[in-house]
């Protein structure tokens, strides 16, 4: 069976446009536009705008992602397209799907619908194009234990082998990228607002209480809406506008609360589940708080926790799209009716009816 693919990989799960071209789960290129100018007057992610945008982006990325990686010269040197089907924004995701189709069949090459939260999983296999990276001289152990921290998604997955994975606990109602969001914008601080309070908290001492949320919860469920209406109350007792120590101090508190709630759910999975081995992927790991006190639970159980080789591989992008697409590839997983290939805004792992 063939193991080697050069896959030409896209995303458009969001506010991203992204391309990429890898040779197995090797980054060649990784070409990404972001819409975040775009979107910032408006405090979040416009879903028409973020649509209108993709299209007119998608073909410079795809065209920016093969000049880049310096191996593919056009579309039909590669062995396969991997398009992002879901979870994501469903007209964004129309519009990667839509390229995708086109090409696959304009250039008769396999299409590989892949599941974003998967990428995300995986994307701390990829090397870069020297083969350097995480597990360039790491053997996959088994069961991985993964926790997923992006914009739309807080997940913890067990990964008991290449597409063999059990969802342990998810959010019951806001994603964590959401609540760094919703609070930064109470803030009064602007969009992305993860980020803006990341940048902060470096520089301030959490010196206010906030509620640890589903600490009681026997679950590996997680929760935060009850932490953002904590915030809420809070700071409407707080005069206006808020000085600049406040509000450095502030975020430090709720980016401390927010790496407890998620290292906490993460110490109970490890307890119950025994991995080998703890990844960590999504935008939200961009977060050196959350990554410092990840490692320290790693540490404490004698376990790897390992991340992406590049920042670039955290947030949404095409390459963790290819690699992911590799490991499908490997196991003849292509789409077999291209025409009903249809975008899966919800997509979970293991629901991919479609694919």
């Amino acid at each position: 069976m063939k193991t080697r693919y050069t896959i030409l990989a896209i995303d458009t799960s969001c506010d991203e446009t992204s391309a990429a071209v890898t040779l197995n789960n090797r980054v060649l290129s990784n070409a990404i536009s972001s819409q975040v100018e775009f979107h910032r007057e408006y405090g979040g992610v416009v879903p028409f705008l973020a649509k209108r945008m993709h299209e007119q982006l998608i073909t410079p990325a795809i065209l920016t992602s093969l000049a880049q990686s310096r191996f593919v010269k056009s579309v039909g040197d590669v062995d396969a397209i991997a398009v992002t089907v879901g979870p994501g924004l469903a007209p964004a995701l129309e519009i990667g799907i839509a390229k995708a189709k086109q090409l696959s069949l304009e250039f008769q090459k396999p299409l590989i619908a892949v599941n974003h939260m998967e990428s995300h999983l995986v994307s701390s296999f990829a090397l870069n194009r020297n083969g350097n990276g995480p597990f360039a001289n790491t053997p996959l152990l088994f069961p991985i234990l993964a926790l997923l921290v992006s914009g739309g998604h807080t997940q913890l997955v067990l990964m008991n082998g290449p597409g063999q994975y059990i969802l342990l606990g998810e959010t019951l109602d806001d994603a964590a990228g959401e609540a760094f969001d919703k609070v930064a914008k109470m803030l009064d601080l602007g969009y992305p607002g993860g980020s803006i309070i990341s940048e902060l908290a470096k520089k301030g001492q959490p010196n206010y209480r906030l509620p640890v949320p589903m600490v009681q919860s026997g679950s590996l469920n997680f929760s935060f809406s009850g932490l953002k209406t904590a915030c809420l109350y809070f700071l409407q007792k707080q005069k206006r506008p808020f000085s600049r120590r406040f509000t450095i101090d502030f975020a430090a508190s709720f980016e401390r609360v927010m790496a407890k709630a998620l290292v906490l759910k993460l110490t109970k999975a490890i307890e119950q589940y025994h991995p080998r081995q703890i990844l960590l992927g999504g935008g939200v790991i961009s977060n050196l708080t959350l990554r410092k006190e990840a490692r320290k639970i790693a540490k404490r159980h004698g376990l790897p926790l390992l991340v992406p080789y590049s920042k670039r591989l955290f947030t949404d992008n095409a390459a963790m799209v290819g690699v992911c697409a590799w490991y499908q590839a490997k196991r003849g997983d292509f789409v077999k009716d291209i025409a009903r290939l249809e975008r899966q805004p919800n997509l979970g792992f293991g629901n991919d009816e479609n694919l």
